[in-house]
């Protein structure tokens, strides 16, 4: 675990994962799932929140699996650390937990996680999930994100915009956060609206840029905060 210098990249070798978990069996069994994937390699595990930021900034892995009740410094916590790190931006936090509760989804969210997944999630789902984050996109479990973005709204993570800022985003812009907002992904924006990856992710980090956000999760949050979306039901 020496390297400190490593290109944070994924399209330039395997998906670097580190697993923080307080549980050795569940940091097995994912270790296990993640190495005998292809272009996919732990580089570390961590038994709680302090190990696991130290582990971060010494293994630069591209995703962190971070559990969220963990003890001394919980995952919570260790996320905000790694997310206040400059020197980890590239660095993405994918929150695993029992607990399916919308406080600790907003909570993780806010503390700078890049996605949300419980651990009962199909094998081939949090595969899928690594390599979504790892590439830079928000994920969140299926079935919370209509009840987080009526949480998110109400919540005091994404912050108010000076009417200046909305004026900068292009229609299209506008178009492609209110895509966003609804849950997809660039590549189903692209196929959307018939323009190709690259060219949604351009128009995405601009609109992020425009408007200060943090990650997609906070987009999402300004997007409806700010109307442009209207906020979904967020159903019982």
């Amino acid at each position: 675990m020496t390297s400190e210098h490593l290109p944070v990249d994924p399209a330039a070798g395997p998906v670097r994962v580190l697993i923080a978990d307080d549980e050795a069996l569940v940091r097995g069994g994912f270790r296990v799932l993640v190495d005998t994937e292809p272009g996919m390699v732990v580089v570390g595990e961590a038994g709680d929140g302090a190990t696991a930021v130290d582990l971060t900034r010494r293994t630069r892995p591209h995703v962190v699996l971070m559990d969220i009740r963990m003890p001394g410094v919980d995952g919570l916590a260790a996320t905000r650390e790694i997310a206040a790190d400059p020197d980890l931006a590239d660095v993405h936090v994918l929150i695993l937990t029992t607990f399916d509760h919308d406080e600790y989804v907003v909570d993780a969210l806010a503390a700078g996680a890049a996605g949300f997944l419980i651990k009962n999630t199909e094998p081939a789902q949090l595969l899928r999930g690594i390599r979504v984050v790892a590439g830079g996109e928000a994920l969140l479990s299926p079935g919370l994100t209509r009840r987080l973005i009526a949480r998110l709204t109400a919540r005091t993570a994404s912050p108010r915009l000076d009417p200046d800022a909305l004026a900068q985003l292009t229609a299209r812009e506008r178009q492609i956060v209110a895509l966003v907002a609804y849950g997809l992904s660039n590549t189903e924006i692209a196929a959307e609206l018939t323009i190709s990856h690259a060219t949604a992710k351009t128009h995405v980090s601009r609109a992020m840029t425009k408007l200060g956000a943090r990650d997609r999760a906070q987009l999402v949050a300004l997007a409806y905060r700010h109307r442009l979306v209207e906020p979904p039901d967020p159903g019982p």
